[in-house]
């Protein structure tokens, strides 16, 4: 399944790199990987964000493709068991904790051991919920576990695609048995472009309502989240 990652010393940007990110954006560091052969932190308006060569992976609480959804359903009760699938530098966690005041337990799925690195030196450090980061194929996760979460959040990119495997039914109805009773799916499907959107369209048509009959989505400016509901 993968082991949980061990937690790194974290690092803090100073006031004045801060100040100077909302001037001009200040590279980091770099940390490429087979998964990600561009992989890099920088500091932009204060906050960090984890960049691939083509895509936004994490912002903070400017990651607001979530945090526009998370307005818009009824989130589960302190102390809920929250999955994510895929991690960035944890902004979905930081999105919940910071501005939505919640206090979860997370479970976080991420392949690249790097990704897993910069969100234990950037991100977690930062926040106090409980998360346990697991370096595996979240694909794999998912078909093993027993285990039922109250909220599952799936965003899951190579660079600016989501991997073939995971737009698959098969993989929609083994999400969906990890859905607590009245737990909510959000998942993330990029739509920037005329391309993007009928991809898009054509994955929430064909695939996700054959899994979710009352699947909806929320266009969030870039991005479309599908909300999938336990049975």
């Amino acid at each position: 399944m993968g082991a949980s990652a061990k937690r790194v010393v974290g690092a803090k940007a100073s006031r004045w790199k801060r100040w100077w990110s909302y001037l001009s954006e200040l590279h980091v560091e770099s940390a490429a990987s087979d998964v990600n052969p561009h992989l890099y932190v920088s500091l932009r308006n204060g906050r960090y964000q984890l960049c691939s060569a083509n895509a936004v992976y994490s912002y903070e609480d400017l990651y607001t493709n979530f945090s526009r959804a998370f307005q818009q359903i009824k989130l589960p009760p302190d102390q809920s068991k929250v999955l994510l699938l895929g991690f960035g530098l944890g902004s979905i966690l930081h999105i919940l904790e910071k501005s939505f005041q919640k206090k979860y337990h997370y479970t976080a799925v991420e392949l690249d051991e790097s990704v897993i690195y910069l969100a234990q030196k950037y991100a977690l450090p930062q926040l106090e919920s409980q998360v346990e980061t697991i370096c595996t194929d979240a694909y794999a996760y998912v078909l093993q576990s027993q285990n039922q979460f109250d909220l599952i959040c799936m965003d899951i990119f190579l660079d600016a695609t989501i991997p073939e495997q995971f737009q698959s039914i098969h993989f929609l109805s083994e999400l969906k048995q990890l859905l607590a009773p009245k737990a909510q799916l959000l998942y993330n499907c990029l739509s920037v472009t005329p391309a993007d959107r009928k991809l898009a369209q054509a994955f929430f048509e064909d695939k996700f309502k054959l899994v979710f009959s009352d699947a909806a989505y929320f266009d969030v400016e870039g991005n479309w989240i599908l909300i999938g509901k336990a049975s």
